[in-house]
């Protein structure tokens, strides 16, 4: 495990008590922090450049009452978004990056869009281990259940923040999945397909067999067929929190991406017998996923940590980021043994690759 840290170790007394306010007005300063940056306050700012603007000349556009100039850009000078100089406000670069950074745009419409009004209920989620903040997206036991229904704007942010970081990381494992020549490759969790179509497309001779649950299976057959690859794809709708289920068996490779991070601890254990179980004599088990504690900056594991909450409160009530660590017990416990890991795959991913311990 990688040393973190996030506290400056001669941080006096005085900081970390302004510390500690930041984070009791920590649901203040985004939503104001927000509505800068949908509302187009930032971009006015940007376009002034270093001659910045005042609030009388911002109120002149019609954009915005003076009254809401003064509430909104007064939290964003609190947080660093924006300075004053001589009585003019100033994009800051914090709100540079707020305005520019397609990770932080899409971090903020994911904790807004998707997780905000149900974190609320945090605390009963945590206590109950149930998703009980997901009753305002919808009537799911788990969000998976309801992927395909979420309404708008939750949906699309959903997916862009899973895709984001997923899109980037992915191309660049078709080397690693492909290194043992397997004939017989399974995608657990399958999504919506596309990771599925880009291995058809890398080794026309692969078969490849998705598992996933049914409104999962029903995207991504779209998508396998418009790719023209569906003939080589087979379908299995598995409830996975069903330990009764069984795997389709005699797999070369078994790929979970961003998967496992779906369940709880009691659940991932059963899920790694089950794919032990269906890995061939010499088969290997892959498992992509963002460890907070194998980043190689504290920005990372930061963002990772505080998506935790979002686990537990919106999606299953039980499930985490976790470290490394957790699933390596967890997959030696199941009669695997680690074989390597990769790290530093695209923004935040590692590559944990699994044997059957006794081949």
């Amino acid at each position: 495990m990688l040393n973190k840290t996030f506290s400056p170790q001669s941080q006096s007394a005085f900081s970390a008590r302004f510390e500690a306010q930041k984070i009791a007005f920590g649901p203040v300063v985004f939503q104001c922090v927000r509505y800068a940056w949908k509302r187009g306050m930032l971009q006015a700012l940007a376009q002034a450049g270093s001659a910045g603007m005042s609030v009388t000349e911002l109120a002149a556009t019609g954009q915005w009452s003076r009254y809401a100039l003064k509430v909104v850009l007064e939290t964003c000078l609190s947080a660093g978004v924006v300075y004053l100089h001589e009585g003019r406000y100033v994009l800051d670069k914090a709100g540079y990056c707020v305005l520019t950074d397609k990770i932080t745009q899409i971090n903020l419409d994911f904790n807004h869009d998707v997780c905000y009004q149900g974190l609320f209920r945090l605390e009963e989620s945590l206590d109950l281990e149930q998703p009980v903040g997901l009753e305002s997206l919808g009537d799911w036991s788990t969000l998976y259940e309801g992927m395909a229904a979420l309404p708008e704007p939750a949906k699309s942010s959903w997916f862009a923040f899973d895709h984001h970081y997923s899109d980037v990381s992915l191309p660049t494992v078709l080397p690693d999945i492909f290194a043992t020549a397997p004939r017989h490759v399974m995608d657990v969790g399958a999504n919506t397909g596309k990771f599925s179509c880009a291995v058809l497309a890398y080794n026309s001779s692969v078969e490849l067999h998705l598992v996933d649950l049914p409104g999962q299976l029903d995207s991504a057959e779209i998508m396998l067929r418009e790719a023209g690859v569906r003939e080589r794809a087979h379908l299995y709708p598995v409830d996975l929190l069903n330990p009764e289920l069984p795997l389709p068996a005699g797999m070369d490779v078994i790929w979970m991406s961003q998967f496992l991070s779906c369940f709880s601890e009691p659940a991932i254990a059963g899920i790694l017998q089950r794919a032990a179980t269906a890995l061939a004599p010499k088969g290997q088990l892959l498992i992509m996923d963002t460890f907070w504690d194998r980043q190689r900056y504290d920005i990372a594991s930061y963002c990772l940590i505080n998506t935790s909450p979002y686990f537990t409160a919106m999606a299953s009530g039980n499930s985490k980021i976790y470290e490394s660590a957790d699933y390596i017990r967890l997959a030696e416990a199941a009669g695997l043994r680690l074989l390597t890991i990769r790290d530093d795959i695209g923004y935040c991913h590692s590559l944990l690759r699994f044997g059957v311990a006794d081949a």
